[in-house]
């Protein structure tokens, strides 16, 4: 294989401006989905909903994100990378936007449809650029601080999301990232080089990529993954979208005291994911995944059946959860991207990823049709949810034995 790229990189610097505008790009449509949690409290009050209507504006981003991420896979290797991500990105902050200006409940859930459209697809554009212009020997460390956005949205974009939202309205949030979006977006297109290395290929990229994904969807060894996937996505998405509405309708928490939840989870997790992808590098990945979900039960029961409680005790009880709720990841999706062969690995994560955001979309609309809100707004049945994501952890430890290793 020849270089890369048509017009190689020249220079280290060049190279950490690329990394620093992905990580930005990333940064941002991560921030505009995690921001709708913890603004819970503040959409139920606003639009007057229940919290079956707010688990489907949740719902509504993630299963918008995945059928159109499945699409857009089919295609999007047919163009330069760049423009390819900058189109992508250009209609997210859009729907970024329509969220900003929602009058109603029936706006706001059309304009997260739009926004998690387009939004679905960055993510795995942005992982194809790192694989297809930073070196093999840089692309690790390249990778970890694109995806360190998540702690980065956690510890420092919702406390000041949360902040602007109770200074100046939920509206300005969306407002500002649709703004930061539209201000990167040239920044991103001097940075950016042309990618077009995969469109050289001397077979037709359209009939590779359905061929592809012919193979992916019928062997039969990749059910168990995409099963696994599942349940592993309703282990944590029944109970994390509803966290923020339960902390302050039935523990007692303020909206202001919000931001320290995601602030220290974020900051905690920031670190000990790192710690428990070394442990499944050293003792095994799905024997880490099996201790840090059984691990995970403990503090999701917890968490559900709270009642009133003080903030020290709630900042602990949170932070444990989303340590190992969100720990388990790290090595559920090692053993997933190693159950497929390279040759096919980019669309099986693409077929992957669409499972995942659908499956978090379902487990947030099931969850929100399971709670009830009584007169005085405290919510009922959220054991019962935190039932439905125990059985789901459990399952997905005995499913995870059947993922063959493939390469």
């Amino acid at each position: 294989m020849s270089q890369p790229l048509t017009h190689p990189l020249h220079t280290i610097q060049k190279e950490r401006a690329i990394i620093f505008i992905l990580a930005a790009l990333q940064f941002l449509h991560v921030l505009d989905f995690v921001i709708m949690m913890p603004l819970g409290p503040v959409f139920m009050k606003s639009f007057k909903i229940d919290s079956a209507a707010f688990g489907l504006l949740v719902s509504s981003y993630s299963i918008s994100a995945g059928v159109f991420g499945l699409l857009g896979a089919l295609f999007l290797d047919s163009f330069d990378r760049k423009m390819s991500l900058l189109v992508l990105f250009f209609g997210f902050s859009f729907g970024t936007l329509l969220c900003a200006i929602a009058p109603n409940y029936s706006f706001f859930l059309f304009a997260r449809i739009i926004a998690g459209g387009f939004g679905g697809m960055i993510g795995a554009t942005v992982l194809s650029i790192i694989g297809d212009i930073i070196p093999v020997f840089r692309r690790g460390t390249a990778t970890g601080v694109v995806m360190s956005s998540f702690s980065v949205a956690s510890v420092i974009g919702i406390p000041i999301g949360l902040s602007l939202a109770n200074r100046f309205g939920w509206h300005f949030p969306f407002l500002s990232l649709a703004i930061a979006g539209f201000l990167i977006l040239p920044i991103g297109y001097k940075v950016l080089p042309a990618i077009r290395y995969h469109l050289d290929s001397d077979v037709h990229p359209k009939q590779s990529q359905f061929k592809s994904f012919k193979e992916v969807l019928l062997k039969k060894e990749h059910m168990a993954p995409f099963v696994f996937m599942i349940f592993l996505m309703f282990g944590g998405f029944t109970v994390i979208p509803f966290l923020s509405p339960f902390l302050v309708s039935n523990v007692g928490l303020t909206i202001d005291e919000l931001p320290y939840i995601y602030f220290f989870g974020g900051m905690f997790t920031f670190f000990t994911s790192r710690f428990i992808g070394k442990l499944a590098d050293r003792y095994g990945k799905l024997k880490i995944y099996q201790i840090i979900t059984i691990l995970a039960i403990l503090p999701i029961v917890v968490v559900v059946t709270l009642t009133k409680t003080s903030l020290p005790i709630v900042l602990l009880i949170t932070t444990i959860f989303m340590i190992l709720v969100s720990g388990r990841m790290v090595p559920a999706f090692a053993m997933v991207t190693s159950a497929v062969e390279p040759r096919i690995r980019g669309s099986f994560m693409s077929v992957n990823s669409a499972i995942q955001q659908i499956a978090s979309g379902a487990a947030s609309y099931v969850a929100g049709f399971i709670l009830v809100q009584t007169s005085d707004q405290q919510f009922q049945n959220y054991e019962l949810v935190g039932m439905i994501s125990v059985f789901s952890l459990l399952f997905s430890v005995y499913l995870a034995k059947n993922i063959k290793i493939a390469g």
